[in-house]
């Protein structure tokens, strides 16, 4: 029996922090993590890359920092923070992993309460937000 054809995927996730503190980004990212590769029939080996982002508002910890404590530590990693946009979501960590796993396999996203997989939408001419 042949093996399933297996190829590299981009699997998203987010999470609300409580609170611009080390300990609540740091709790956050590993409550993430540690849903979104289980969620996906994944192990750490399976990961290639991640990417995360945080809100302008978070300045007390790296997510990357808490990746690594909870094991990630051999799994290149980025982080960045994302724009100050009017509207958006305060205090979210997200991610996007890049990991091995089989093609016919859905991906599934892991979106923890307080966020959306949906951004704001962008503001009209004149600042107004449609709808």
């Amino acid at each position: 029996m042949a093996e399933p054809e297996r190829g590299i995927r981009a699997i998203r996730g987010a999470v609300q922090v409580a609170a611009d503190t080390r300990e609540a980004v740091g709790e956050a990212t590993r409550e993430l993590i540690g849903r979104l590769l289980p969620a996906n029939g994944l192990g750490t080996a399976d990961v290639v890359s991640a990417f995360f982002t945080a809100t302008p508002d978070l300045t007390s910890e790296l997510p990357v920092l808490a990746a690594s404590e909870a094991g990630w530590s051999a799994v290149p990693m980025l982080c960045a923070a994302e724009m100050a946009v009017p509207g958006a979501l305060p205090r979210v960590v997200r991610v996007m992993v890049h990991a091995e796993m089989e093609r016919a396999r859905p991906v599934r996203h892991v979106y923890l309460p307080g966020t959306t997989p949906d951004r704001p939408a962008p503001a009209a001419p004149g600042g107004n937000r449609p709808g």
